[in-house]
């Protein structure tokens, strides 16, 4: 078995600046739960936004255990196009477990979402109102373990 592992973390942090969604997997009881997000990251630090209310939030506050997975540059490569074993996927991918600790600031929240939106865009300098920040939940992802993937690059 081909070992496609990456540990180099300046090489991961580079696959991450180029994903745009990750899923976060929850423990719900004893059934898993899983849903997409976006996202921010900076300082080896990942953080999310949400509603206030719903689903995933009230598992947070039970179990604030998450794993992260994405992936990015997914291709499907064939080599001989009669034989099924030689299809295979170049990609890159991360898997992060953590702990959500939910930040109440308003300052911190806003420079959160200033992180998640620089992912998106060029800037890191949006001005926010009051509601606007007061109604969502912003998370920082205290990292435990980050690893990383990448076959046919």
């Amino acid at each position: 078995m081909k070992n496609f592992e990456v540990t180099d973390i300046k090489e991961i942090e580079k696959i991450i600046a180029n994903i745009k969604i990750c899923h976060v997997g929850f423990v719900d009881g004893d059934k898993p739960y899983v849903i997409a997000f976006n996202f921010g990251y900076k300082d080896r630090i990942l953080y999310l936004h949400t509603a206030k209310t719903g689903r995933k939030i009230d598992i947070l506050r039970k179990n604030n255990n998450i794993c992260i997975s994405m992936e990015t540059e997914s291709v499907l490569n064939i080599r001989q196009e009669q034989v099924a074993c030689s299809y295979s996927m170049k990609f890159k991918s991360v898997v992060i477990e953590g702990r959500v600790e939910f930040i109440e600031n308003f300052d911190d929240k806003v420079s959160v979402m200033n992180i998640i939106m620089s992912n998106y865009t060029d800037r890191a300098d949006f001005q926010y109102n009051a509601p606007a920040i007061n109604g969502v939940e912003v998370m920082k992802v205290n990292i435990d373990k980050m690893t990383a993937r990448k076959r046919g690059y």
